[in-house]
């Protein structure tokens, strides 16, 4: 994201929210991993340029089919009904190899879980020292099941009707003038309603807004 023209992902406030929601476990040594496209787990080769890097305390080929297993290093235990999600970092697409997400009920569970990656393709792939291998948040996954998705029309509800109306002009608008270079829409960059908590209208969200998310250090 810092590398990207004008830092302009920072603009996504569902982008940078998803990447502060959860603690990342990272690599202890840089990882190399090279698949030669096989189905068995000698097909995998995990090295590390570390000298004497414990690389089987770190990862192995355990599911074969270019899957490579690292293990997270903890036994987690959460809240009665609250689950961990485990995935690859959000929004950081790593090229040769895919994480695979996991729900996990550590509520109850009495041994650790693992962190999965498949390669996409035969070749090398590197994690180095202090990159996220694992991304752990949390979920209320019983309460899920209490949901009751509806599809209902917009004309049902007026008020949302007229918010979204006002909002596909305003829209429409912004863009108009920016394609034709004003100078103060230009300037402005790109419209703040959501990173704001507002509606096109000026409306205040009625619920909390939050735009930045401060999670706490593990502690012993």
């Amino acid at each position: 994201m810092d590398k990207f023209a004008d830092r302009q992902p920072y603009r996504c406030l569902p982008l940078t929210m998803a990447n502060s929601t959860g603690w990342e476990i990272t690599c202890p040594f840089d990882l190399t991993i090279e698949w030669d496209g096989g189905s068995m787990e000698e097909n995998i080769t995990l090295s590390s340029s570390q000298k004497n890097a414990h690389i089987e305390g770190l990862a192995i080929s355990h599911f074969r089919s270019g899957i490579v297993t690292f293990h997270t290093g903890h036994l987690f235990r959460t809240p009665p009904g609250w689950a961990i999600w485990a995935m690859g970092p959000p929004n950081q697409p790593k090229d040769g190899i895919y994480a695979l997400s996991g729900l996990v009920e550590t509520d109850w569970l009495p041994f650790p879980f693992t962190m999965n990656w498949q390669m996409t393709r035969p070749g090398k792939v590197t994690f180095e020292k202090g990159e996220a291998f694992c991304f752990l948040t949390m979920v209320e996954h019983h309460s899920l099941e209490d949901i009751e998705p509806r599809l209902k029309s917009i004309d049902d509800d007026s008020e949302l009707k007229k918010d979204y109306e006002l909002w596909g002009s305003s829209r429409a608008e912004f863009i108009d003038k920016l394609r034709a270079n004003d100078p103060d829409t230009v300037k402005s960059g790109w419209q703040r309603h959501y990173m704001r908590g507002e509606t096109p209208a000026g409306d205040i969200a009625k619920t909390d807004h939050i735009t930045k998310r401060r999670l706490k250090k593990p502690t012993r």
